[in-house]
């Protein structure tokens, strides 16, 4: 088998050189490849499978002719234009090489009609380019999105030389920052639409001025409802910009379709499985934080859903839009709608999308349902069984409808690391014989720009459609033929260029009445952009049959009361349609006292048996919505999703209160514990009936979470039996970590010191096992009795050695060894500990002490072939691992999760991100120095800021810590990770990846 495939792969490699084609390996044959040969451009399409045989990937161009390509468009000579990041993330990773000069942004050309770039010009590098994550050919000019800017270059004169620079917004996250803006997009109204994800903070005008929303409120992360990532559209000059949906995570890019409607992948916490694809509904919060308090997805909660995804994104909360499609582990990046006609029928008119992380180009066939969408996953290209380094950064639509990819190609996904720096690919995928061949437009004639109009290359359309808004009345009857066709897209892109006209309103009408409700749908949108002076436009169109025009209704009239229509909207929903629900909330947002009194005076008081009613009362924030939340928890004695008690954390926090206290009075028992989880308690001024049920109701508390939240909120003296069960238990780590914590809390070290003294050895070793858990100076000294007591037994003096580590507690610990206090055999122990600190001073301190024996010899190509002990690996993951990252149902939910890390890195990734952590730090795992004004100093990540109160988690710990942002002076991001390099030996290394390969 060897020779046949030496000599299969030497006549390969002669076929490339000839640049004809050839069957793709086998996996067999694949597998026989070095690494080398597996990453070379040779076999780069051996590496990615194609999940149609009736399509064809070819390589259209790769380095040396480009590399990092991160974002892509093409404009209407089909040449593909290429944002570069050579210079990703150098300024936090000072072993990136730089490029003094800056980054690229290339022309790839096709010139002689191969299929292949053989030409690539530069037009413009710089520094103020680096890593820029976005670009977007519109006629003469270039959007180039690279936090904090959006840049315009304009060249005037075609020669593919700027002509002139123009920050357009401003004011965009941190410098280079992949959670900041992203790539804009044109839409078919003529409107560009573009987004940032949550480092965005907000937009501003190029003078550093926030924009503001239509009640005059900047828009920015401090704003409610504003927050975290949000999606925005403008005209084409940047004016009139408009916010139109938040409360994302990173949400890379925005694809629409003809009919307006917009479509976006979103990132979530790295690790969390919970990536996902949206239909972006005006308007709309979508619950990666607390709508209210902005407090992260994490912190418990009333109602808080069963699955990691569910609670990601809050989708149990009134007031969050339902997601589309879960795609659960990934990186998600390009997206695009593709409305050409090139590929097979059931890839038309679908949303089709890049997601680096699993190595995957998908599909998504939607349908219309209710109000809203259903979809499914269908791949398209799949790397993730061959090539783990095809890394997708963007999709684009060429002017012949083949698809463009680019790949990123890199054994990880970014974050703040990069694996390889000289490797890019461009590929084309096409029905099989699908030459690339480009057709010069032709933007003189009418028919001509009928045609272009129609191309689903989205710099052809936009030229086509502003020549035609500029031709106006010549273009009329063109338009309107077009406008007549059978295709329902083709016919709404008419559509949006005749609302340009001066009787544009005359089609808007004609459209409201179309027998398709898609164009309908577009009609209400239009409605929006060019106003309808005829009263009765809206009311007759809220009595619609569609779902889908009747949620557009709702969306319009958010700004502007019209109980009237509101009324009839409200007439329509049926119980189930969480997006015709929503869109009701969207248009109620700023007038639920007088819309909600007068739809419960319309229906009277059958409202009780209406489920209908029911679902718009959890939905409303009226002054009324306590009391009637009450009624509905009176009257259905308590629905066990306990929804209404969770709507009442969405209302005043006065009459939410009020409404808990009469609760109690009236209520079921079994609701009493969810009421003192939620009702307000200032123990500096206790309420005494409070007090009193919280300390007779804890006893019998069967959740454990339960028990300790209210043991710790009302501070419980009386339950040390109890506590010191969960404590001893071994079902649950977190649990017993956080029982001791709160034991100490509340008893003091004294009794702790007494357990841990036990006459009977295996109990003082157990005792010092989980009260050492507790991570804080003063147990850390405690520790330091046992291991410096030279009369206890070896394995005593052992445990408390071993307990010794955690964030709060080294710092103790190295007290002791900068004195050479340590005794001898205990010393590698310590070494141990102080050389893996999470505390970066005091691992430098320890390194410099006893010697740098971390990532010293390590052979890389060795290890990236060496097989390791999978059992061996699973320990050493569970003794370094999972005491801040969780892997399934163990471990601390401290770092990203590490449940599927083997099908989102390469073992090359790996062990980079074990070996050097500060290169690779997961955004919202950032080290943040906070000092207070006390002098006091932590370091943590922080998972979200409110208006009073930063909410972070220290290390070690899966638990969230709220401190006063009144007594905080600073919150400064460092460069270096909270995460050590362990000491680990080279097979230790090899043993461990291999175990973490295989979580997927």
């Amino acid at each position: 088998m060897k020779l046949r495939l030496l000599s299969f792969l030497g006549l390969s490699l002669w076929a490339f050189s000839c640049e004809t084609s050839r069957p793709q390996l086998s996996q067999e044959e694949y597998d026989a490849l070095t690494d080398e040969q597996k990453r070379s451009v040779e076999y780069a399409l051996d590496g990615i499978e194609v999940m149609d045989e009736r399509l064809e990937l070819t390589l259209f161009a790769s380095e040396p002719m480009l590399m990092n390509p991160t974002n892509m468009d093409i404009d209407d000579r089909g040449r593909v234009w290429i944002t570069e990041a050579y210079n990703y993330r150098n300024q936090l990773n000072p072993k990136n090489p730089v490029k003094t000069e800056g980054d690229r942004i290339l022309i790839l050309e096709d010139t002689d009609g191969d299929g292949k770039a053989d030409k690539s010009t530069v037009f413009y590098q710089g520094t103020d380019i680096n890593a820029a994550l976005g670009i977007a050919i519109f006629g003469n000019k270039v959007f180039v999105s690279v936090s904090p800017n959006v840049f315009v270059f304009t060249d005037e004169n075609g020669d593919d030389v700027p002509d002139k620079k123009e920050v357009l917004f401003t004011g965009v996250g941190g410098v280079q920052h992949d959670h900041g803006i992203h790539a804009f997009t044109f839409g078919p109204d003529g409107k560009l639409y573009f987004n940032y994800g949550n480092e965005g903070k907000g937009l501003h005008y190029a003078d550093g001025s926030p924009i503001l929303d239509p009640l005059g409120r900047p828009v920015i992360s401090e704003t409610a409802p504003y927050q975290e990532g949000m999606v925005f559209r403008c005209d084409p000059d940047g004016s009139n910009p408009e916010v139109l949906a938040w409360n994302f995570r990173n949400n890379y890019e925005l694809a629409l379709d003809s009919y307006g409607r917009m479509w976006q992948s979103d990132n979530d916490d790295d690790g969390n499985r919970s990536t996902r694809i949206n239909y972006v509904m005006d308007y709309g919060n979508y619950g990666f934080k607390d709508e209210i308090t902005k407090a992260d997805w994490r912190t418990r909660r009333v109602n808080m859903e069963d699955s990691v995804w569910r609670q990601h994104w809050h989708l149990n909360d009134p007031g969050v839009v339902p997601n589309l499609i879960q795609n659960y582990a990934g990186s998600p990046t390009g997206i695009l709608v593709y409305e050409g006609k090139l590929l097979p029928s059931e890839y038309q008119n679908q949303v089709i999308h890049a997601d680096a992380g699993p190595n995957v180009i998908r599909m998504y066939p939607v349908q219309a349902a209710g109000a809203g969408f259903t979809g499914e996953v269908k791949p398209i290209l799949d790397g993730n069984k061959r090539d783990n380094w095809f890394r997708p950064s963007d999709v684009t639509v060429a002017p012949d409808g083949s698809i463009f990819i680019s790949d990123w190609y890199d054994p990880g996904v970014g974050g703040h690391a990069v694996g390889d720096l000289e490797k890019g690919r461009i590929y084309r995928l096409a029905p099989k014989k699908s030459k690339y061949k480009i057709e010069t437009p032709d933007y003189s004639s009418v028919e001509s720009l009928i045609e272009l109009l129609q191309n689903p290359n989205r710099a052809i359309h936009f030229k086509a459609f502003m020549a035609l808004k500029e031709k106006g009345e010549d273009a009329k009857a063109a338009l309107e033929k077009l406008y007549a066709s059978d295709d329902s897209r083709m016919k709404a892109r008419a559509f949006w260029v005749l609302c340009h006209l001066p009787t544009g309103e005359e089609y808007i009408r004609q459209a409201a009445a179309d027998a398709d409700e898609n164009i309908r749908v577009a009609a209400v949108r239009a409605s929006r952009i060019h106003p309808i002076k005829d009263p009765s436009f809206l009311p007759v169109l809220a009595a619609d049959p569609s779902d889908q025009v009747r949620r557009e209704v709702a969306i319009a009239i958010r700004y502007e009361e019209n109980l009237a229509i509101w009324l009839k909207l409200a007439e329509g929903y049926r119980s189930g349609d969480r997006w015709y629900l929503e869109a009701l909330g969207i248009a109620a947002e700023y007038h639920w006292n007088s819309y909600l009194s007068a739809y419960l005076a319309k229906i009277g008081q059958g409202w009780t048996n209406s489920q209908e009613a029911k679902d718009l009362i959890w939905r409303s924030r009226s002054v009324t919505t306590p009391a009637l939340l009450e009624e509905l928890i009176l009257a259905e004695k308590s629905p066990a999703d306990h929804r209404y008690y969770r709507a009442l954390d969405f209302q005043s926090s006065e009459l939410k209160n009020q409404t808990l206290k009469n609760l109690l009075a009236k209520g079921q028992n079994e609701d009493q514990v969810i009421i003192l989880r939620q009702v307000a308690f200032d123990s500096k001024k206790p309420d005494s009936q409070l007090f009193s049920l919280a300390k007779a109701k804890a006893g019998s508390i069967e959740d454990d979470r339960d028990f300790l939240e209210i043991v710790r909120k009302y501070q419980l003296k009386d339950q040390k039996e109890r506590l010191l069960g969960m404590i001893y238990q071994d079902e649950n780590r977190s649990i017993a970590n956080q029982s001791a914590g709160l034991f100490v809390q509340l008893y003091g070290l004294a009794e702790a010191e007494q357990a841990m003294r036990n006459p009977e050895e295996a109990k003082a070793i157990l005792a010092i096992r989980k009260f050492g858990a507790v991570d804080s100076p003063e147990m850390a000294r405690l520790l330091s009795k046992f291991w410096k007591n030279d009369q206890a037994s070896n394995a005593i003096r052992t445990a408390a050695m071993e307990e010794a580590k955690g964030y709060q507690s080294e710092p103790v610990l190295w007290e002791f060894a900068k004195e050479d206090q340590i005794p001898a055999d205990l010393l590698p122990t310590a070494q141990k500990i102080l050389m893996s600190s999470w505390n970066g001073n005091i691992r430098q301190l320890a390194l410099e002490k006893y010697g740098d024996s971390i990532a010293q010899g390590y052979d890389l190509v060795k290890m990236l072939s060496a097989k390791g002990d999978l059992e061996k690996g699973k320990t050493i993951a569970n003794t370094y691992c999972l005491a801040c990252h969780k892997i399934g149902n163990e471990g601390i939910d401290f770092g990203p999760g590490l449940t599927q890390i083997g099908a989102k890195l390469s073992r090359d990734a790996m062990i980079n991100a074990i070996i050097n952590p500060s290169e690779g730090m997961g955004f919202g795992y950032e080290t943040q120095l906070v000092k207070f004004k006390d002098g006091k100093e932590i370091r943590c990540i922080v998972n979200s800021k409110t208006e009073n109160d930063l909410i972070v988690k220290l290390v070690g710990s899966g638990e969230q810590t709220i401190y006063k942002l009144a007594n905080i002076e600073s919150i400064t991001q460092l460069s270096e990770s909270l995460m050590p390099a362990f000491p680990l030996s080279e097979q230790e290394l090899v043993d461990l990846v291999s175990y973490l390969e295989g979580l997927k």
